[in-house]
């Protein structure tokens, strides 16, 4: 049995975040119902473990880690290439079509990336992570986050439907695939 003050604290730790858990878990899987899941799934093994995590450097990025790992085993297991629609439930509210398109354009082309480049690029600079961090979230070098994070850039410079949305993304011919280009600053929350 946990004591109070234990309990208390991985409350007020999930009250504080778990808004952000979820939408991580949305950015990796890129299915609503699936980041719920994932998130919680997330929370059980943190509060199993919760001595540990709260013990931990930066229990955040502990907690993080457990998602991308947890992530990465059920991808491994099911085997099921999840495709993200460019659908949307209807709502009420301010036309914003423009930016919808482009977040639908831009979530399935992290779609297309491999898991653990998703990973990267998603920590990396969709929650604007350090690259130290994001190695230890993914429990590699920070190397290995650098090329990761460099070839889902690269991958997602090439991909048709982002040279569409970001035209002055257009490679030119004498543009070679080591150089590195200018991303557009702002992600569509």
């Amino acid at each position: 049995m946990r004591s109070q003050r234990e309990e208390d604290e991985f409350r007020v730790f999930v009250e504080a975040r778990r808004t952000a858990l979820v939408r991580t878990a949305y950015l990796l899987c890129g299915d609503r119902d699936e980041a719920e899941d994932l998130a919680q799934a997330t929370l059980t093994k943190a509060y199993t473990s919760w001595t540990r995590v709260s013990a931990a450097q930066s229990p955040d990025a502990y907690v993080r880690r457990i998602m991308v790992n947890t992530h990465l085993s059920r991808v491994r297991v099911r085997r099921v290439t999840h495709f993200l629609t460019d659908r949307l439930p209807d709502r009420a509210g301010p036309d914003s079509t423009g930016a919808v398109a482009e977040r639908s354009v831009l979530m399935a082309a992290l779609g297309r990336l491999p898991a653990g480049r998703r990973a990267a690029v998603v920590l990396r600079y969709w929650e604007d992570r350090p690259e130290s961090e994001v190695a230890q979230i993914l429990r590699c070098a920070v190397g290995t986050v650098r090329s990761q994070t460099f070839k889902g850039l690269a991958q997602l410079r090439r991909d048709p439907q982002l040279t569409d949305l970001f035209p002055e993304q257009t490679e030119s011919p004498s543009t070679s695939d080591t150089e590195v280009r200018p991303w557009p600053t702002t992600a569509p929350h």
